[in-house]
Formats: structure tokens, C-alpha cells, sequence
């Protein structure tokens, strides 16, 4: 799900019961996906790349709220983080390892910048403001899925699970008396662990060039 391999795990007295809760939690993974996921036709954000450029297009709430908080974080980082990126990124397909040629990336350019991104609070509506701008919420979107995850978790009364979704992880709790002992995989070598951390009730995001 979400191009990566997404896992739930938690504890509960009945295992029958627990088996519903992972379910829904997955669940809530296909809702997110749905809305989010530039991947699949149907989705809000396809709706919005495709149409944004030519007027503003009705977006949900959910929607519009994780866009205007990735734009907060593109001015606290004055651009770096900018999820006006997929101008160039879609271009770009790593299974295949194609990606744009110099001059395509220099065509394409001018389109990375967040304050092409208009959103319309009150009517509810995200306009771009430049033609061949498209935006992608992949670096942000996995880290929202699993935090959303985990509050499903936790209004069903789980008190210890994680969830993860490719390299970000959302721990609920403690596992059980002890500290939840995430590994972060060697880059370089598959069979081996970087690095070790001791983690209770707390978020960690990876990345690597493998």
C-alpha cells in the first residue's frame, strides 16, 4: 500500500477482536491512499494535478489541511522541504531507473516552488498558479497515514502496537514493560543493523539510497 509495505502490529487480550482492529487499521491506510495517492486516477490529489493549473478545484478538508501544512513546512525550511517537487519528479521512475535529461529538468525547474500552490480556506478549493506545476505529498503523506493509524489503534482501546509504512514508524506505547527496539537497516550491507533505538510511545522516519 502506498508503493511500500505497510505493517501493524499490537496486542490485545482477544485475538479475534485484535484481528478486527488490524484490519481497520488497514483500513484507514486504503481511505488515506485514496485521497492522497498520485498513483491512482480517482484520487483528489490526481484531480488537483490534472485541473489545478486551469481553475481552483474543490478538495476535502483532510486534504486541504495536510497541503497547508506542507506548505508551512516549505516556508520553515525556506523551500527545501516542497511538495510542488513532482513537476520534475514524475518524470522520474526509479524501478526502471529512467529519469529526465538535463534539459527537461532546466524546462521544469521554475514549476518547484511551493507559493505556486493557492489554497482557498473558506471555499475549500487549491489552485496552481502556474501551468505544469503538480504536487506530491510523498513526504509527507506515510508519516500522516501511520499517525492516523495509531489514533485509530488507540480509540479501540490498544495500548501497544506499531505501525509502519516504509521507513516511517508510529509507536503506541511501551511493548509491554519494555522499550520498543527499532532497527535502522545498514545501507550498505542487507543483512546488517546500523543502528538500534530504544523508543516508547514516538515517531521515527528513515530514508536511505538503497
Amino acid at each position: 500500500m502506498m508503493g511500500t509495505e505497510v505493517s501493524v502490529h499490537l496486542w490485545h487480550e482477544n485475538k479475534e477482536d485484535g484481528l478486527v482492529i488490524v484490519e481497520d487499521a488497514f483500513g484507514e491506510v486504503a481511505r488515506i491512499e485514496g485521497l492522497m495517492s498520485t498513483y491512482i486516477e480517482g484520487s483528489e490529489i490526481s484531480e488537483i494535478n490534472r485541473a489545478a493549473a486551469k481553475g481552483p478545484v474543490a478538495a476535502g478538508d483532510e486534504l486541504i489541511n495536510l497541503i497547508l501544512r506542507s506548505l508551512d513546512i516549505s516556508m520553515l525550511t525556506r523551500g527545501a522541504f516542497d511538495i510542488t517537487y513532482d513537476s520534475i519528479g514524475q518524470y522520474y521512475d526509479f524501478r526502471t531507473r529512467q529519469r529526465p535529461d538535463a534539459a527537461k529538468i532546466q524546462e521544469e525547474l521554475e514549476r518547484i516552488d511551493y507559493r505556486l500552490v493557492a489554497v482557498n480556506r473558506l471555499e475549500g478549493t487549491i489552485r496552481f498558479l502556474a501551468p505544469g506545476v503538480r504536487i506530491n505529498l510523498g513526504g509527507i503523506a506515510k508519516g500522516y497515514t501511520v499517525e492516523r493509524a495509531v489514533s485509530l489503534l488507540r480509540s479501540r482501546g490498544i495500548q501497544h502496537g506499531i505501525v509502519t509504512a516504509g521507513g516511517d514508524s508510529r509507536l503506541l506505547g511501551d511493548r509491554r514493560g519494555q522499550p520498543f527496539m527499532v532497527g535502522i537497516r545498514d545501507p550498505r550491507n542487507d543483512d546488517e543493523v546500523a543502528l538500534t533505538i530504544p523508543l516508547e510511545d514516538e515517531a521515527i522516519s528513515t530514508s536511505g539510497d538503497y
